[in-house]
């Protein structure tokens, strides 16, 4: 089954790539990708699953030298962008409400269960991740992944935010399982 993912997530990534124009693309990127870097991206449009994930691995490579707390600090600031986009998101002082409304418009970002909330409470959550990709590409979007929550939460006013990784499918688990702490705001 083919996956997809919506254009207003594989828009960041084709600006960081055609932002890098001293690099070669074309030694990580495949024909069909290539002709997503030269036209216009679609936000509400759906993209192939497969090209993000090259595209998202060619990054890592080339932008961020193999670094994950990078892709984690991409994921922070891809939450601002995505509020602009969808200001419902955020519910303010409310990090529970946040997450819920986030579980509500998770399939309007992929067409496939790519991020399920299976516990959220007022102070914590529990968030199974499973993007069926290659290990590089699972642990770099699953540390984004973890970023994404940690500023989501943050513009929610939750305090002393704490994520973890109880279980990594990079690592040789079945699933990968992202833990969230958190005081509630005052």
């Amino acid at each position: 089954m083919a996956r997809h993912v919506k254009g207003i997530l594989f828009a960041d990534y084709v600006r960081m790539i055609r932002g890098q124009k001293s690099v070669d693309w074309k030694r990580h990127l495949e024909e069909e990708d290539l002709v997503h870097l030269v036209a216009r991206v679609e936000p509400g449009a759906w993209y192939p699953m497969a090209t993000f994930e090259r595209m998202g691995n060619a990054i890592l490579k080339e932008i961020a030298a193999g670094d994950v707390e990078a892709a984690r600090m991409w994921g922070r600031v891809s939450v601002d962008q995505l509020r602009l986009a969808t200001p419902s998101l955020v519910a303010d002082k409310d990090p529970l409400e946040t997450l819920m409304r986030f579980k509500v418009l998770r399939s309007t970002f992929f067409d496939f269960e790519a991020v399920e909330v299976t516990t959220a409470a007022s102070d914590h959550a529990t968030i199974v991740l499973h993007y069926h990709m290659g290990a590089m590409a699972e642990e770099a979007a699953s540390f984004q992944t973890m970023g994404f929550f940690e500023r989501l939460l943050v513009v929610a006013e939750a305090e002393a935010i704490e994520a973890r990784f109880t279980k990594r499918t990079w690592a040789g688990d079945g699933r990968t399982v992202l833990e969230l702490h958190w005081e509630p705001p005052p």
